[in-house]
């Protein structure tokens, strides 16, 4: 069965061309108009495998629906796209910020939005024969299967991305990671991400690791590396 995404879009010609190029390529589609709706449909079906949502939405925006999402246990892991008319950095890292995985401006190729689909999709499965199914260093763990952390033995929440840049930096300790190798290891070759996104979602992982965050350390001028024992 292939997977289905949600899409949260209040233009109804721009959600009928996402929903058309995405069901060519065999997805299921749900459609909202707001995130009222969306939210009325999650209530009531299925989880969805992963999210699209505009940001500029009537009510409810799309930053507070991607809050809601990264709060509720039932969609904390699910990925999330962005799709916005505003292409400032600012507007990106705000998305970022709030746990989005990735982000697309308007007007987008039909081509270009699957493909990124397509990579956002496969970030968010494990395969089992990729590497070893869980990885520890120090008081973390990360179990790759069920996609969960622990640290200090409390389970720890974390986004999709937040989850792979820390599996790059147990699987090294000590090795420095500069921001274009975790952007490669977090959203695959030539991302356009910028230098103050990465940031953003070192914050964020070091604030969701609790004390365990300080393991995370800067090295001015060259990167990220998670502390060794």
């Amino acid at each position: 069965m292939r997977e289905t995404i949600m899409i949260v879009e209040d233009e109804a010609d721009i959600r009928e061309l996402v929903k058309f190029t995405l069901q060519r390529e065999g997805y299921n589609i749900v459609g909202a108009a707001s995130a009222e709706e969306a939210i009325d449909i999650l209530k009531k079906g299925p989880a969805p495998d992963i999210f699209l949502l505009d940001l500029l939405l009537p009510g409810i925006d799309g930053y507070e629906l991607c809050r809601r999402l990264r709060a509720d246990k039932k969609h904390t892991a699910t990925p999330v796209i962005m799709l916005t008319a505003r292409d400032e950095d600012a507007d990106i890292v705000a998305g970022l910020e709030v746990g989005a995985d990735d982000y697309m401006t308007k007007p987008f190729s039909p081509r270009v939005l699957t493909a990124r689909v397509k990579a956002v999709l496969r970030r968010a499965t494990v395969e089992p024969s990729d590497a070893e199914d869980s990885v520890s260093h120090g008081p973390i763990h990360i179990d790759r299967l069920r996609h969960k952390v622990r640290a200090d033995g409390a389970d720890i929440t974390l986004t999709p991305s937040e989850f792979k840049a820390l599996e790059l930096f147990m699987r090294r300790p000590g090795i420095v990671f500069s921001r274009y190798q975790i952007v490669d290891a977090v959203h695959g070759e030539d991302y356009p991400v910028t230098d103050r996104s990465i940031d953003v979602l070192i914050v964020g992982l070091r604030r969701a690791l609790g004390a365990c965050g300080e393991m995370i350390e800067t090295v001015r001028g060259v990167g990220y590396r998670i502390k060794e024992q």
